[in-house]
């Protein structure tokens, strides 16, 4: 049985997400959105693989009012799905592993602004990146200045939050830090 989330209006209108279930050994993501009080299936995924039905080691997900984004860990991309689909669109990384602008290595917490930029933790360039919609490449607007303690250096991030006030909040796991950035 999915587990029932309710989540504030953090958008224009007020969502009610069950999520199915996210299953990295199984590569598989199955999500229900009920939006509206209407309930449709979305990203029904079963299979490893790269191609754009597939998923390998998915790790973190996000949900806005008509999508589902994925972080695909070992395909190094971000994977963002409309309702019913029967494929995703590659939103942020997807041309291999690597450290060029167009690349993500290890992609990990993922989220959505209101214009649907997509900010994306790439966990192995111990960076911050940011992919407006269509964008072909991303930018780096955290880290990226190599490994240290120092506040513009990062160290593994692992997550990230946005809240109400465009701060920015990157966890990291080997700095053992929270850190709050102003998108303003």
């Amino acid at each position: 049985m999915p587990s029932r989330l309710r989540t504030a209006p953090l958008w224009q209108e007020e969502m009610d997400v069950a999520v199915g279930s996210i299953n990295s050994i199984a590569h598989s993501v199955c999500m229900l959105m009920k939006i509206k009080q209407s309930t449709s299936l979305t990203g029904g995924i079963t299979a490893q693989g790269d191609r754009l039905d597939q998923l390998n080691e998915p790790h973190f997900l996000f949900v806005d009012r008509d999508h589902l984004y994925v972080s695909d860990d070992h395909n190094h991309r971000v994977m963002k799905w409309l309702k019913s689909a029967k494929e995703g669109v590659v939103v942020a990384g997807g041309r291999g592993e690597g450290d060029a602008l167009t690349q993500l290595h290890w992609s990990n917490g993922v989220i959505v602004d209101q214009l649907g930029t997509v900010y994306v933790v790439d966990l192995g360039n111990h960076r911050i990146m940011c992919w407006p919609q269509e964008a072909k490449q991303g930018t780096i607007i955290v880290g990226g200045n190599g490994l240290g303690n120092q506040a513009n250096q990062l160290i593994y991030p692992t997550g990230l939050s946005l809240d109400r006030q465009n701060n920015f909040y990157v966890a990291e796991m080997n700095n053992h830090r929270v850190q709050r950035f102003s998108m303003n």
